[in-house]
């Protein structure tokens, strides 16, 4: 689970770094989603959390959403594939956000995470020069505490932590889940099914190790925690007949 892939030497650069929000008319990278699963994982890590009540009006959750940053003064966008931000500045009325910039519209980038594709190893990329690569990027210029690497196809998952200005690999718990300490919630893989794909998710578990629950299993749960109390309710109302008690006279 913990396995990395071989990543290039790295180059000391010099950065120079201005946080200013993307002028409206800036165009956006529009490169296609690489396949069907990312849209699914994202949707379903945030899913949980809405229905668990975490998701505040002051955050950003967003996934293949665009990161940006001047860095040289040039104008870097990443899209991670799921971003989580715990406190952004409100939009303007009528405003919708197209993208975030750390410092100019809230603060910075708690996790970040990306889905391994068969395409290229980008996630890994420590690119120094402009566009920068991905891992650069989040490491180096954006600074995010976290960054998060799933390859849906194994189930292999590998959460870094920002530290002393370096992402260093963590180990996962006993249960085989990681601490996310700024969310207060554990992340780690589930096998199964949903939304007609079978295979590896990327779950979240509270601190007392309770899964946080999608809408149909806390659908699911609910129906049977009424089947549960019915079947007690005609358990007692037999015994009550059984002693020559009408139970809808008690």
């Amino acid at each position: 689970m913990t396995q990395t892939l071989s990543k290039p030497v790295e180059t000391k650069t010099q950065y120079t770094v201005t946080w200013e929000k993307l002028p409206d008319d800036f165009k956006l990278p529009d490169a296609p989603v690489e396949n069907i699963d990312q849209p699914l994982l994202a949707a379903a890590l945030r899913e949980a959390l809405d229905w668990a009540g975490f998701i505040l009006a002051s955050m950003l959750i967003a996934s293949n959403f665009g990161l940006g940053a001047k860095v040289n003064d040039k104008t870097v966008v990443k899209a991670p594939d799921w971003v989580y931000v715990p406190s952004v500045l409100p939009a303007e009325p009528g405003e919708v956000r197209r993208s975030y910039t750390r410092n100019a519209e809230g603060e910075v980038p708690a996790v970040v995470m990306e889905f391994l594709s068969d395409n290229d190893e980008a996630e890994y990329s420590i690119k120094p020069t402009y566009p920068y690569g991905k891992w650069r990027f989040y490491e180096q210029i954006l600074q995010v505490p976290v960054y998060a690497i799933f390859e849906p196809k194994s189930g292999r998952l590998e959460v870094y932590r920002l530290i002393s200005g370096k992402y260093e690999l963590q180990e996962p718990d006993a249960d085989d889940r990681y601490s996310i300490e700024s969310m207060g919630l554990f992340l780690g893989v589930w096998e199964g099914e949903k939304s007609q794909r079978r295979g590896y998710w990327l779950r979240w578990w509270d601190e007392n190790g309770n899964l946080l629950l999608w809408g149909a299993e806390r659908v699911e749960q609910e129906q049977q925690r009424a089947e549960i109390q019915q079947q007690r309710a005609d358990r007692l109302a037999a015994y009550l007949r059984s002693q020559g008690i009408d139970p809808d006279g008690v």
